[in-house]
């Protein structure tokens, strides 16, 4: 395992971090207890030190089953980040959005699940339109000042409102955002407009979620296209396959045949070729495909192999931002 500095908090992360939103219930493929812990303890074995989960995800049981399985293990090795803007266990008017009364409740309320007194990276599951953003940064401020919350992160959302949560930070003293969780593999690449250059500049650490576009960069796109993965992403409005995706596709199975590797661990392997990606975030429900993601760190591609894979690309539309 390799790992790198998350921005500029100055922790040493894994340079893979293991996602956690197939922990729970609700759909065939997640994982019980017993199932994530398998997965967790396979990750920490492997050298993972870093979990991403969300108060959301089932529930809250994910953050709960996290919890359960890092309680045997030394907290100090291990790096936690969970999220705050949807609904977790409760449901109800201020159990959603980023007011600082949900902060402070959802905030409670994952630390419990996890079983924690202190989370080291709390993020803003997208952007609330509805509470203006010098709130919910005091409110993540507090929280920091108060020894719950170490380190304060941000996911999908456009550019101009990134910059203007980094502007308002300074501006008020606040504690910034130190990470970005956004959509970015081999098949969207948006993001290379602006929000990567931002982050690039601004030190900020950025941990790209759907790394292999939910599963379109793992196999052939007509396999892709067959599965109930693929009609789920349809229905997102996912773009992978518009522009050059379909090409893309075919270039990275060819090049993974040509190298011996899965399109997986070749689709990997490009975004961790990235300077500015600091740690994706792999959402497994497999050990097997987990171990296979830990091997793409083997894979050296050159510069011509790389502007192979990218050229096709083309402008689609934006996503994830919802």
């Amino acid at each position: 395992m390799e790992y790198t500095t998350l921005g500029d908090t100055g922790t040493t992360v894994s340079r893979l971090c293991l996602g956690c939103m197939s922990f729970g219930s609700g759909h065939d493929w997640m994982l019980d207890e017993e199932e994530g812990a398998e997965l967790v303890e396979r990750a920490i074995e492997l050298g993972i030190n870093f979990f991403d989960t969300a108060n959301v995800y089932s529930a809250g049981e994910s953050e709960s089953i996290l919890g359960d399985v890092l309680a045997e293990y030394d907290r100090d090795e291990m790096v936690v980040a969970t999220k705050v803007r949807f609904s977790g266990a409760t449901e109800h008017e201020n159990a959603t959005g980023l007011s600082r009364k949900t902060i402070e409740q959802e905030l409670d309320n994952s630390l419990d699940r996890l079983g924690m007194d202190t989370v080291d990276l709390y993020q803003i599951h997208r952007w609330d339109y509805d509470t203006p953003i010098e709130q919910t940064l005091r409110a993540l401020d507090d929280a920091v000042r108060r020894g719950k919350v170490r380190h304060v992160g941000a996911s999908s959302m456009w550019a101009h409102q990134f910059a203007e949560a980094l502007h308002t930070s300074e501006r008020l003293g606040l504690e910034r955002f130190q990470t970005m969780q956004n959509l970015y593999n081999l098949a969207y690449r948006e993001e290379e407009r602006e929000m990567l250059p931002l982050c690039a500049r601004e030190n900020v650490g950025v941990m790209p979620w759907s790394p292999l576009g939910a599963g379109y960069l793992t196999r052939p796109h007509e396999e892709f296209d067959a599965t109930a993965r693929g009609e789920h992403e349809d229905g997102l409005g996912r773009p992978y396959k518009q522009g050059g995706g379909v090409e893309i596709n075919e270039r990275v199975q060819e090049l993974a045949d040509e190298k011996g590797y899965s399109m997986a661990q070749l689709s990997m392997a490009w975004l961790l070729h990235k300077d500015v990606v600091t740690t994706p975030i792999l959402g497994t429900s497999s050990v097997d495909h987990l171990e296979s993601a830990v091997e793409a760190f083997d894979i050296d591609l050159s510069d011509s192999e790389l502007e192979y894979l990218e050229e096709p690309y083309e402008p689609v539309q934006v996503s994830g931002h919802e």
